[in-house]
């Protein structure tokens, strides 16, 4: 009996094979880019941006970090509070050739929460380096990450950076350009 039973699904593989190809949702390509709650502190990462919390703060980098899985994140002391900073996965900070040294002086506009460690934490959108006048931007307005291929679609976005296109973005600043 088993042998018959076998036999008879045979003709259906291919097709039960497609439907769970189809099926599967699409995963992003990195593991780091995949949406979790960080252990250390509670927050939502890379989706726990909110954007009723979004503010900026200027102050000093302490302490880069740059983990093989996670966000790259600082300490930005202002003044007497402290923020620790979570910024983007390594691959796409290294895209962005950031220079933030220990005691460089920044503005951060982003999504600020408190951890379950009761720290304060500020989700990156952009950085800008104060003494240079360089942004560094991790985020659409709507706050959607930017290493994401999804980025384009969640937020509307239609510019033309190099960036949005990684892993299927909208393409938006393609138009216009193959007449």
């Amino acid at each position: 009996m088993p042998h018959a039973r076998g036999r008879a699904l045979r003709p259906a593989l291919p097709f039960i094979l497609l439907m769970a190809f189809l099926l599967v949702p699409v995963l992003p390509g990195r593991a780091e880019e995949q949406d979790a709650v960080l252990k250390a502190c509670g927050i939502r990462y890379p989706m726990g941006y909110d954007l009723n919390t979004v503010g900026e703060i200027q102050g000093t980098v302490q302490g880069l970090t740059r983990p093989l899985s996670g966000p790259v994140s600082f300490q930005l002391a202002a003044g007497r509070e402290r923020y620790i900073v979570l910024a983007s996965p390594v691959w796409y900070w290294r895209t962005t050739a950031a220079e933030l040294g220990d005691g460089t002086e920044v503005m951060v506009r982003g999504s600020k929460s408190l951890g379950t460690d009761n720290n304060l934490y500020m989700i990156a959108q952009e950085i800008r380096i104060i003494a240079t006048g360089k942004v560094v931007t991790f985020r659409t307005a709507a706050g959607a990450p930017l290493w994401s291929g999804q980025a384009g679609m969640r937020a509307g976005y239609r510019g033309g950076s190099g960036f949005m296109m990684r892993g299927g973005g909208t393409g938006g600043g393609m138009r216009g350009r193959n007449r």
